[in-house]
């Protein structure tokens, strides 16, 4: 907090020099102001949060430290809970984190014998290992305390910034606005009706796509354009060199917005200059809800426009329409959309309809809920117990925190939390690079007090930039005598991905591990080497919130010669990699613009629906007549479940085949290869034939032929998963409820294998037969 969110921490510093401080237990791989500060500091590896925060609710339980009372009637998940961290003792929970297991029970004591607790987390969390199973963790041992809803007391899942919660409100963060759940039908209906569009062009059908898919699809080139606002990806995104290949590629269409001339706006193709805060008039919220109204003090700078602004008008030259032909965003100015805003929150957990500007003028801000329940806004939430979880009013029926699959509805019905809080477990599941002999230290990143983010404002600042004008990779004395480097020497730093040139910082972290600041980029280097800390990070993110795994990965420092060039100026051994792409941009508008009035796409482009369709129509075909294969083959079995049930899947394979034919012509289909996926599952699974079957002169094994014929079934399933997807994007209702059709019928094949297996099993398996 000290480096991250500094009013806060004062706030805290008050109280901890204050009559009665208040215990403070740090979680932190470094030695931080904040943690200098504890009672109790808990310093984990990197990576290892969830295995940490297991520890210490497997402690609360063994202690009786559980407020089993409050829990049992305002929580549901208990039992899954404790029988997942019991396992977590303190002696496993040191073998993993090296956190010693004195200080675990000392701050498990001190959370689970407090009358009120206070938790905060911010990217130490969200972006490292199993980011969203960490914070869970964290709203988990307040629960357990039962300390929500209480005065003193509560969660901060803290935002870097105000707007970032705007952002989570309004459903810029992969969300839907005012945390509508996009699984339920009627959230998304609310919005239809709200914004006067068809229920169909919403994109309820899908999770939204977060920015590392976005990567994915503009390096294979099926999305050709990215407008950036307010971000700087350039500096602030992992394994750097592979962002700048897809953001400097002429295939893509780059456009920045912002108020400085950034590391990405330097390669956009169109930079729209922005207002920043006090240029323009808006709201903005805080992590305890509080919303306030940020006047305009001046007028922004030549072209600059507010964002809102820019918006609006790229909206109104796309004319964009309702359903009603009318425009789509009819406002002009903020308060205009502020209003709208309040319609679209009614009703919902972030309800804004009580407020308005001028309420917001004159104080210190409002907190939502605000309506006219609470004309003056709600102080604190949950005092009743009851969470925001009934299934028609959840944000979210919930993910596998380990995989990352939403959850459904019936599952969520089988949890039934009817306004109870949900305790989330999960095992600790290590990083995905682990150190090794090659790259022996782990990587964390992070900030520093007087920069913020990718230093747009704070680099430009004399004062700020003078006082932090460089980055330094801290490792402990440990690993500096292992790698022969003193305080301030020039070291490498170098992972699997890229490689930086900086001073080194001794002291005030564990050892096998290593700490970069993130604000540094080029956009005001001098001296020509890379510096930027995402140019080492992982290319991975978290399975449920999608955020990138910046806090990971492991590297290697490196001690540099003391050599000189020709011209008596240090030698570079790791040279920065943007001026590069500038250059690359650069000759590319300047080939662009040689050929006026043309526009020239090299790259043959393919549409691989119509290849899907012919895969998924081969591949009910190969169904059909497998089961008509087994039909005629059982004929020689006894068994007349078998006999009749391969002659009943034999037609419903054929109903599918005949629901996605119409569409398969509708829209086209591809030449099969001779060798396609159906095909070959097929011949595999099915080398007979009727006379070869009769040959063998013995009877078929129910077992087996389930077993395998189950095989092509999952193939036609999740074909049929794929045309769901492209159906409701497309928009097409008819192809899309045919899909719906054929998707119930190849249940009902897949079930009726699992029932015959269940009932066949225990006589062909337990019982034995004569050999």
């Amino acid at each position: 907090m000290a480096s991250t969110q500094t009013v806060l921490w004062s706030r805290i510093l008050d109280r901890l020099d204050g009559p009665k401080p208040p215990k403070l237990v740090v979680v932190d791989p470094r030695k931080t102001q904040t943690a200098k500060r504890a009672d109790v500091h808990l310093a984990p590896k990197v990576g290892t949060n969830v295995a940490l925060l297991n520890g210490i609710q497997c402690l609360l339980f063994q202690n009786g430290w559980v407020n089993d009372e409050w829990v049992s009637q305002h929580t549901c998940g208990v039992e899954g809970l404790k029988k997942v961290v019991e396992k977590y003792t303190p002696d496993v929970v040191e073998e993993i984190t090296g956190v010693p297991s004195k200080d675990l029970e000392e701050a498990a004591r001190i959370i689970g014998t407090s009358k009120a607790l206070v938790s905060t987390a911010l990217q130490g969390v969200y972006q490292s290992n199993q980011a969203t199973a960490a914070a869970c963790q964290i709203n988990n041992i307040n629960l357990l305390r039962g300390l929500i809803g209480k005065p003193g007391s509560g969660v901060f899942q803290m935002n870097s910034q105000p707007t970032a919660q705007n952002n989570r409100e309004a459903g810029c963060n992969c969300e839907f606005p005012a945390f509508r759940n996009h699984k339920n039908p009627v959230h998304m209906q609310q919005l239809a009706d709200l914004w006067n569009i068809e229920y169909r062009n919403l994109p309820h059908w899908a999770e939204p796509t977060p920015i590392m898919t976005l990567l994915d699809y503009m390096e294979k080139g099926s999305v050709e354009m990215l407008w950036v606002s307010g971000t700087n990806p350039l500096v602030s995104l992992p394994d750097l060199s592979r962002i700048r290949e897809i953001l400097s590629s002429p295939h893509l269409f780059l456009v920045c917005q912002d108020i400085f001339l950034t590391e990405t706006a330097a390669i956009a193709d169109v930079v729209i200059p922005a207002a920043q805060w006090g240029e323009k008039i808006g709201t903005y919220t805080n992590a305890d809800r509080t919303v306030h109204l940020s006047e305009k003090a001046v007028d922004p700078p030549g072209q600059a426009r507010s964002d809102l602004e820019i918006f609006l008008d790229f909206g109104n030259r796309m004319t964009l329409k309702d359903k009603d032909g009318n425009g789509l965003l009819p406002w002009r100015t903020a308060e205009e959309v502020f209003e709208a805003w309040k319609l679209v929150s009614k009703g919902r957990p972030c309800d804004y309809s009580g407020l308005t500007y001028d309420k917001l003028r004159g104080g210190s801000g409002i907190q939502w809920p605000c309506n006219e329940q609470y004309p003056l806004g709600k102080e604190r939430l949950f005092e009743d117990g009851i969470f925001n979880t009934d299934i028609d009013y959840c944000e979210s029926f919930g993910h596998d925190l380990e995989t990352g699959v939403p959850f459904a509805k019936d599952q969520y019905l089988e949890l039934n939390p009817r306004g109870r809080a949900i305790l989330k477990w999960s095992p600790y599941v290590p990083p995905i690079e682990t150190p090794d002999e090659k790259y022996p230290l782990l990587l964390n990143t992070g900030r520093e007090a007087l920069h913020s983010d990718t230093r747009e404002k704070t680099g430009r600042s004399k004062p700020l930039q003078d006082s932090c004008p460089e980055p330094r990779v801290q490792i402990s004395e440990s690993d500096a005598a292992r790698f022969d480097v003193k305080d301030g020497e020039m070291v490498l730093v170098r992972s699997r991905r890229g490689v930086v040139e900086m001073p080194v910082s001794i002291g005030d972290i564990m050892p096998g591990q290593a700490f970069i600041p993130f604000h540094f980029g080029y956009f005001d280097s001098t001296d020509g080497r890379a510096r930027a800390a995402n140019e080492l990070t992982v290319d991975q993110w978290d399975p449920v919130s999608k955020q990138p795994t910046l806090k990971g990965g492991t590297v290697r420092i490196e001690k540099l010669p003391q050599d000189a060039t020709d011209t008596g100026q240090v030698k570079i051994h790791a040279r920065e990699r943007q001026s590069d792409a500038m250059h690359r941009v650069e000759n590319s508008k300047r080939e662009a613009h040689s050929v006026p009035n043309e526009i020239k796409d090299t790259h043959q482009r393919t549409c691989r629906l119509e290849t899907w369709l012919a895969f998924t129509v081969q591949a009910a075909t190969d169904l059909f007549e497998i089961c008509k294969q087994e039909f005629d083959c059982s004929s020689l079995v006894s068994d007349k479940d078998i006999y009749q049930g391969f002659r009943v899947l034999s037609h419903i394979a054929m109903t599918i085949h005949d629901l996605i034919q119409p569409f398969a012509k509708k829209y086209g289909v591809r030449e099969m290869p001779r060798e396609s996926i159906s095909r070959r599952l097929r011949a595999t699974l099915f080398p007979y034939n009727l006379s070869t079957y009769e040959a063998m002169n013995e009877r078929a094994d129910v077992l087996i032929v389930l077993r395998r014929l189950y095989v092509p079934g999952c193939h036609v399933e999740m074909q049929l998963v794929g045309l769901q997807a492209a159906s409701e994007a497309m928009g097409d209702e008819e192809f899309r409820d045919a899909v719906l059709e054929a998707q119930k019928s190849i249940r009902r094949i897949l079930e009726w294998m699992r029932y015959v297996m269940s009932i066949k099993v225990p006589q062909l398996l337990l019982v034995p037969i004569r050999d």
